[in-house]
């Protein structure tokens, strides 16, 4: 029997603090810096798969900000040459209980924690005026803290969870175009895991409008979705919406 519910999560943005040069010490050695202060509007996909039960649950932006606890986003690049260092984190904690279709249960109460840091090491395959083309690799580290509970009612109550923190590597590519003077866009893709028991993938696509040389607006829309088992419980994960940002770049 497949349980359908409201489920899970995510967001709100930070910039990611970390020590850097100033800009003068950045130029002298040829490194170029990038933080992003963003929003990320998913509807968010959870199931909770265990060999008696499978528990699905499904959220929007708007349900989730009622039903969250805490959540941060960041992201965090560095360029010199055909080099590129790029990471991101995200961290959310979202607790909340929901109704049940018929008599069989009184209610269905979730939690759950999940932690992303990605982390990628790119380099410049192609450079033009217009187009400049990056292939990375690197990895996808994934904390999961998820409990869902029926709660008993004509029939007695359920429960699945997981515990679980993983890695998975991944590899990708990058695509930014120069559109205009103001105007340019960033096409990214990666895929990892590389088997039936984890398996990971995310898209992202931007669009930047230059307000100064440092000070950009990003707006787009991004995916990522993940497929785990642990110990007999499959845990898939997907978040898809947009996402707006504002950019800073020394």
């Amino acid at each position: 029997m497949r349980v359908m519910h409201a489920a899970k999560v995510i967001v709100l943005g930070a910039c990611i603090a970390v020590p850097v040069p100033s800009p003068a010490r950045a130029q002298s050695s040829g490194w170029t810096y990038e933080g992003t202060l963003y929003l990320f509007m998913p509807r968010t996909e959870t199931t909770l798969a265990t060999p008696s039960r499978t528990f699905d649950s499904s959220l929007s932006f708007s349900d989730a900000l009622a039903n969250l606890d805490f959540a941060f986003m960041g992201a965090f690049a560095a360029e010199n040459g055909k080099f590129s260092i790029l990471a991101d984190y995200l961290y959310n904690d979202l607790s909340f209980g929901n109704t049940t279709p018929g008599p069989a249960f009184s209610g269905l109460d979730t939690s759950v924690k999940t932690q992303i840091l990605n982390g990628y090491v790119a380099y410049r395959v192609h450079d033009s005026a217009k187009v400049a083309i990056d292939v990375a690799g690197g990895f996808r580290w994934f904390d999961a803290r998820a409990s869902m509970t029926l709660q008993p009612g004509a029939a007695p109550g359920r429960a699945a969870s997981v515990s679980s923190s993983w890695t998975d590597p991944v590899v990708g590519a990058r695509a930014r175009f120069k559109l205009s003077d103001t105007w340019s866009s960033t096409a990214f893709a990666d895929y990892g895991g590389f088997s039936s028991d984890s398996e990971t993938w995310q898209a992202l696509l931007t669009f930047d409008y230059a307000l100064t040389d440092k000070w950009l607006l990003r707006g787009g829309y991004r995916h990522i979705s993940v497929d785990h088992t642990d110990n007999g419980t499959r845990f898939e994960f997907s978040q898809s919406g947009p996402v707006l940002g504002a950019v800073y770049r020394f």
